[in-house]
């Protein structure tokens, strides 16, 4: 049997709250004689730019699910709060590790503080074990012929899927952890200063319920996938988001049991269906990749031809807050918002409409659509909600061009012709004729007496955005 590396090791958790199919945590009980799994809590408090109360409560649930089961296996979990490279500096010099083990973060901020987790340790003579572990393949894995990365999604798909995905891993059945590592409770929501909204109805969290999730969309809504995706009245997603960004399952499960699946299929549209789904985790790696190669998507336009363009200042009037609050007078619109707010959640379809209402009706930055989603949204992926605002503002990698301006109206009788959808999330409308919803009112009477009458016209609007594009590219 092979001597152990090293004598006492860290595993840093961070987008990994699992113990199955964990590529650093494996590794580091592999490796190691005992192991201190540590999370590190960020030491912001109030409001932040890039994730909210619901999110941060996902979290907490995520890491009281962690706590439980290190517990089964001999182990428990330090959690210590503050900046992630003085709390592991710290804890190196408290327990005399000799190794620090993670799985590398796709996000410009995540790198940043690992390369100063990196130098630390450097600095201090402690080996660094790092793993891929979000993605199936890492930004520099997936290149042109040439080597340069892809600026397209559809070739950038052809190579992801021709490269052979790497196996999951097993789960630890034990963990030595030593006696006596401080630890900080459990973090609740006030450790930030935020507290819960009223209604807000969040998903159970951990890995057992991330495990059930995809068991649930892999025997039922996957198999209907690519006729259904696009039907936001139908519960027919995976609803995996919230568990891939905080790592409960990890994305390798997630591709092999349905890839397994598809597999098992009996039918032709099953394995369509699937694959239509499994292209959603290539377009997830794209956006992560498009991040990698160009950060500076994160504070401006990715197609330099638009940069500059003009936007309407939100302060002159409240368009914004009305988009915020579901109170835009255009069903589809309005329904959205307000799904989000009440669950954290928003159809994809839905998605693309109320991104290309902000920009293209309203005339309102991406960003601060970009900024209001990753507030609410629990899968809030910062490459993959950056990419999805630039690609409906027709700035972005791979983008809608500017001219393909989405009508709100007819999306509603396209997607969702019952009216379902729409009745679900706006109350006020529930006994209102569907039809109704698919084109604008024809006099000022609103569309039911408690319902606000449409805040702009969308066929003016759309004029105003095609004339605003053309003249920015005409200087």
């Amino acid at each position: 049997m092979p001597q152990p590396r090293h004598r006492l090791a860290i595993h840093w958790f961070r987008r990994d709250l699992r113990l199955s199919d964990n590529m650093a945590l494996w590794n580091a009980v592999e490796n190691a004689e005992e192991v201190i799994p540590l999370y590190v809590l960020s030491h912001w408090q109030g409001t932040h730019h890039w994730t909210g109360p619901g999110r941060q409560q996902f979290l907490c649930g995520c890491l009281e699910s962690l706590s439980k089961n290190l517990e089964t296996i001999g182990s428990r979990l330090t959690v210590r709060g503050g900046h992630a490279p003085d709390i592991i500096e710290t804890l190196i010099r408290e327990s005399r590790a000799d190794a620090v083990y993670f799985n590398r973060d796709p996000d410009p901020y995540g790198r940043q503080i690992e390369d100063q987790v990196r130098e630390r340790c450097r600095q201090i003579g402690v080996a660094v074990c790092d793993y891929k572990d979000t993605v199936l393949h890492e930004p520099g894995e997936v290149l042109t012929g040439s080597g340069d990365p892809y600026r397209v999604y559809t070739p950038y798909s052809r190579t992801w899927f021709a490269q052979a995905k790497p196996s999951p891993v097993g789960r630890p059945k034990t963990i030595r952890t030593p006696e006596g590592v401080f630890s900080d409770p459990l973090p609740s929501l006030d450790h930030w200063k935020l507290s819960l909204p009223d209604g807000l109805s969040l998903p159970a969290a951990g890995e057992r319920a991330a495990r059930d999730r995809l068991k649930a969309a892999l025997s039922g809504p996957l198999q209907e996938y690519a006729a259904q995706r696009n039907d936001p009245a139908v519960d027919a997603t995976s609803h995996l988001g919230p568990d891939l960004r905080y790592g409960t399952i990890s994305v390798r499960e997630v591709f092999h049991q349905a890839q397994k699946a598809a597999d098992q299929s009996q039918t032709a549209s099953e394995r369509d269906s699937i694959h239509t789904f499994q292209k959603q985790l290539a377009w997830r790696e794209f956006f992560m990749a498009i991040m990698g190669h160009f950060p500076n998507v994160l504070d401006e336009e990715f197609n330099p031809q638009w940069r500059g363009l003009d936007w309407n200042d939100p302060e002159k009037d409240d368009a914004f807050n009305r988009w915020c609050d579901g109170r835009t007078g255009f069903p589809i619109v309005d329904a959205g918002m307000r799904q989000l707010r009440e669950t954290g959640y928003m159809h994809n379809r839905v998605r693309m409409i109320v991104a290309m209402f902000l920009t293209k009706d309203l005339h309102l930055h991406w960003r601060l659509g970009e900024a209001h989603f990753m507030r609410h949204l629990l899968d809030g992926e910062i490459a993959n909600n950056n990419g999805g605002w630039q690609w409906s503002a027709g700035t972005g990698a791979d983008a809608a061009p500017y001219f393909r301006i989405q009508n709100p109206w007819t999306q509603s009788e396209r997607h969702d012709p019952t009216g379902t959808y729409v009745k679900r999330w706006v109350p006020e409308l529930a006994n209102t004729d569907a039809s109704r919803f698919f084109r604008p009112p024809e006099s000022s009477r609103p569309i039911a007496d408690d319902y606000p009458l449409p805040m702009v016209d969308h066929a003016t609007e759309r004029e105003v955005t095609l004339d605003r594009f053309k003249r920015h590219r005409a200087d």
